[in-house]
């Protein structure tokens, strides 16, 4: 079965192997050797500087991840302002508002693009009523649609102003482009399971360590500098999912033997491309067009006579698995992603499954 879904994705041989290694104890110094080598590579991913980025890792999805960041970093006087365009967005307001957080948002329908103006204009307002922002959240990839949100010309506009970005990576991490310096990011969350093609049950936030040094956290088990300090000094304050981080270990080998972050994204976007191609061949238009989509996955309008639930089973007769819409867009639309071990004619034998469907279809009156 084909993975077309966001995560968990379709494994290597290579990294389906890595999980029949031997039980490893994570108090002993070979599962602390596995985590340095872990952490060294998630930095080599975009080239950051140990002394000035910790990677943290942490056993939980993608949103154990967000949670940790996001719940550790803003000091208690933090004002964060949570950009919302989609379900993710609106998830970082609610782990705000669990934790009691002060925090605000910007909201846009799904799927539509960040209004960059409206977020600099809160900015750079400061009164009694709206106190000073501290802190931006936002997501970088919104997989409710495909978007790839406008994190750029945010995180240039809060880097100017001293206001510190808490990124939701954890569809973007290792496929898209990340400006750690440039965007003003304090931190970026994301996941073993999806782009860097590990399985699920790791995954880690990149956090500046002048921010990690001043953290505020809220919880005992997400506390992120003392994972942190733990890490640093070779050790873990609790169990990890040690072999999740066999396989973490052996992606990240995998994503380097295939050229890192440029060849990911080029594999990437040409499947997304192709599928995009043949799709609009039978008339199934996009959600998005592909400038606002990023590379890991791509929305779809159902085409007119057929339904979710049959596109998906039709599909998965036949060894794929895609992904519905969410909320409102769950009879509008289907999702695909690239990530995984997908290749070009997979996405050939996807197309004529589709082209067979609606060939099929009754003829419209």
């Amino acid at each position: 079965m084909l993975l077309l879904n966001p995560g968990p994705v379709t494994l290597s041989e290579r990294v389906r192997r890595s999980l029949l290694q031997t039980d490893l104890c994570h108090r002993e110094d070979e599962f602390f050797d596995l985590q340095d080598e872990i952490r060294a590579r998630l930095l080599d991913v975009y080239a950051l500087d140990a002394a000035r980025w910790a990677p943290v890792l942490l056993t939980g999805s993608g949103t154990a991840a967000v949670e940790a960041m996001m719940s550790s970093l803003p000091g208690a006087d933090a004002r964060l302002l949570i950009i919302e365009n989609g379900v993710y967005g609106e998830r970082m307001s609610a782990i705000a508002t669990r934790h009691g957080i002060a925090h605000e948002t910007v909201r846009h329908a799904w799927g539509a693009p960040v209004d960059v103006a409206a977020v600099i204009a809160r900015l750079d307002t400061a009164t009694p009523a709206m106190p000073a922002v501290t802190h931006v959240g936002i997501v970088h990839h919104e997989t409710t649609t495909g978007r790839l949100n406008a994190v750029g010309a945010v995180g240039a506009a809060c880097r100017a102003r001293g206001i510190g970005v808490l990124l939701d990576a954890v569809s973007s991490f290792g496929a898209e482009m990340i400006d750690f310096a440039g965007w003003g990011i304090t931190a970026a969350a994301a996941t073993a399971n999806k782009c860097l093609h590990g399985v699920p049950g790791a995954c880690f936030v990149i956090a500046a360590r002048d921010a990690l040094a001043q953290a505020a956290p809220r919880t005992l088990y997400l506390d992120l500098p003392a994972w942190a300090r733990a890490q640093d000094a070779r050790g873990t304050p609790f169990t990890p999912s040690v072999h999740a981080y066999y396989a973490l270990l052996e992606a990240l080998r995998e994503f380097a033997d295939e050229g890192g972050l440029d060849a990911r994204q080029a594999r990437y976007a040409a499947l997304a491309d192709q599928a995009r191609a043949g799709l609009a061949a039978m008339g199934i238009e996009g959600l998005l067009e592909p400038r606002d989509a990023s590379v890991v996955l791509r929305a779809y309008r159902l085409p007119d006579g057929i339904d979710y639930p049959l596109l998906h089973d039709t599909l998965k007769r036949h060894g794929f698995v895609i992904y519905a819409g969410q909320g409102a867009l769950a009879k509008a639309m289907f999702r695909i992603s690239t990530m995984g071990a997908i290749t070009a004619p997979d996405i050939d034998r996807l197309l004529a499954v589709i082209r067979g469907l609606l060939a099929a279809r009754p003829a419209a009156d």
